[in-house]
């Protein structure tokens, strides 16, 4: 795949579709991403992940829904981490997450953990493996250019 594409693949019977460019997360940083899944009854349903790049260049994915209620990580402030940024953190009740495990270790759903989303970084790009998505082939590739504009008019007051 070339840098920047997203895209579908089937390697060997197993779905792996490009998320974004390796390159797009910093390091000790993370993104949220909405994406669609398709369930067994071929419903498209909410696909949220996030995707955690560590400082020494690993990365992890986990469904981005907090096990207490369900509410995103990243709800309220935007933020993913705790603020020394060695956990994964619920902005709504605080519960901390270990980033190689998802696992909670403080707060409301201690014990229990992340669900975790398989990733692979393949030819630049990170990839999500096994899971089948909806794709919309009007976004295929936002990074190529577009013949479509929006005309913006801007008034003095």
């Amino acid at each position: 795949m070339s840098e920047g594409m997203i895209g579908n693949l089937k390697s060997d019977q197993i779905e792996v579709f490009a998320v974004c460019p390796a390159d797009a997360i910093e390091r000790s940083g993370a993104r949220g991403f909405s994406l669609s899944r398709i369930d067994d009854s071929g419903a498209s349903r909410p696909f949220p992940i996030i995707v955690v790049r560590t400082f020494g260049n690993e990365y992890f994915g986990y469904v981005n829904r907090c096990p207490h209620d369900s509410a995103w990580l990243n709800i309220g402030s935007g933020e993913f981490f705790s603020p020394d940024r060695s956990f994964l953190r619920c902005g709504r009740h605080g519960a901390r997450f270990e980033i190689d495990t998802g696992v909670c270790i403080d707060g409301p759903c201690n014990g229990q953990a992340l669900e975790p989303v398989a990733l692979a970084v393949i030819e630049g790009d990170v990839c999500l493996c096994g899971v089948k998505l909806l794709e919309d082939d009007r976004f295929s590739n936002p990074f190529e250019e577009s013949d479509e504009t929006m005309d913006i008019a801007i008034h003095p007051d």
